[in-house]
């Protein structure tokens, strides 16, 4: 059979970190002991009472059935928890869509917003499914360059003026992955002034907004003023709550881009199981002190990193928030050469920044979801081979 695939799959790269997590498999095949510092998955458990809420709730015959919208409860519980957190009022039937992850509410907005030739404008470097839910669409990215010396935040005004009367969607990510920028209130003002003057929805992706440290706690683009006739916030229990593999999350923010949304929703999927619903009710309920205590443990990571990288010669910048240490490569090297020779040489697996995007290949990624052990066998590692 000569199948041929569709031209939007054709032309589709293929994902980061499945390309990462492939070379990983490689290696560990040839015999290399490969520590793998790459992709931002928690290691740490999800709290005790989100576990036990789920094992009530999954044997609860009325939640084995379709969840087309969500819980009415869980989106009361997002509503209550945006309340308490940032001091701001949603309607949770207005103003909420529960998601299946985050990410897949990334990868799906698009479908409600773009048009082919319409542009979506994304972060360079930025989180690749920026790119791709339009790409698939046929619609057309605008790389929106990030630079070091403006604090990884956007030039607005750089934008070409043919572009923006053309563009659908911006999207915005703060705290930053990869490079764990904290942009500011100001960023997201000049986001939303953009928006409103160009007619383009504001997509801000908040999910490291939980992951924090010095304590230092940032704000939400909703808390803007004008925020809610241009921006849709997504939001995901991934990172607060390491639950990753729990896939549930959410968008909030315009109505009718939440309603746009539900409607994409309701014709591809039927919801997400309605047992981790109530388990993520039981997480946005828990105490912040929950939080602060999982964030002491990436705090010492994030150091022992700093401190480590600093020792060699390399200059790390130093997060406020995120699950990662952005750092510039040793002189000489690409990201991509540079992650290469420690796969190849120590069998340790980092992030090359050109993955997201090519303004990132100036620098390499760290995630800090290792154990302490490894992370520190892969920190000595690396302060064995001879990079500079």
């Amino acid at each position: 059979m000569n199948l041929k695939l569709a031209k939007r799959i054709e032309d589709l790269p293929p994902y980061l970190f499945a390309r990462l997590d492939n070379l990983r498999r490689e290696k560990e095949a040839q015999g290399i002991d490969v520590i793998s510092l790459g992709i931002g998955d928690p290691d740490l458990a999800t709290p005790n009472e989100v576990i036990d809420e789920l094992a009530a709730a999954a044997n609860n015959p009325r939640y084995h059935r379709y969840n087309d919208s969500g819980l009415e409860s869980f989106r009361q519980a997002i509503s209550e928890w945006y309340k308490k957190r940032f001091n701001i009022t949603l309607d949770p039937n207005e103003e909420i869509v529960p998601l299946i992850g985050s990410k897949e509410g990334i990868a799906h907005l698009p479908l409600a917003l773009v048009d082919p030739d319409d542009y979506v404008i994304v972060p360079d470097p930025g989180y690749p499914v920026y790119s791709i839910g339009a790409q698939l669409l046929g619609g057309k990215v605008y790389s929106m360059k990030l630079r070091p010396d403006c604090g990884w935040t956007p030039d607005f005004s750089a934008v070409p003026s043919e572009v923006a009367a053309k563009a659908k969607l911006l999207w915005i990510n703060y705290p930053n992955n990869p490079t764990a920028a904290a942009g500011s209130d100001e960023v997201f003002q000049q986001a939303i002034e953009f928006g409103l003057n160009n007619d383009v929805v504001i997509c801000q992706d908040a999910a490291y907004s939980e992951v924090t440290f010095d304590g230092w706690r940032p704000s939400s683009i909703l808390n803007q003023r004008g925020a809610r006739d241009c921006c849709i916030e997504f939001h995901s229990l991934s990172k607060t709550y390491n639950m990753t593999g729990w896939r549930i999350g959410w968008a909030a923010g315009n109505a009718t881009v939440v309603e746009a949304i539900a409607r994409v929703k309701s014709n591809i999927d039927s919801g997400a199981f309605a047992a981790i619903e109530e388990a993520g009710i039981a997480a946005l309920k828990l105490d912040h002190s929950w939080i602060q205590a999982r964030n002491n443990i990436l705090q010492q990571r994030r150091d022992k990193v700093l401190s480590a990288l600093r020792s060699i010669g390399l200059d790390p910048e130093v997060p406020s928030a995120s699950l990662y240490v952005w750092t510039p490569c040793p002189s000489g090297h690409s990201s991509s050469e540079f992650a290469a020779r420690l796969i190849e040489e120590i069998g340790v697996l980092v992030t090359p920044g050109v993955g997201f995007g090519p303004n990132g290949d100036t620098h390499f990624r760290i995630s800090l979801t290792t154990s302490e052990e490894l992370l520190q066998e892969a920190l000595d590692r690396i302060a064995g081979l001879n990079i500079l």
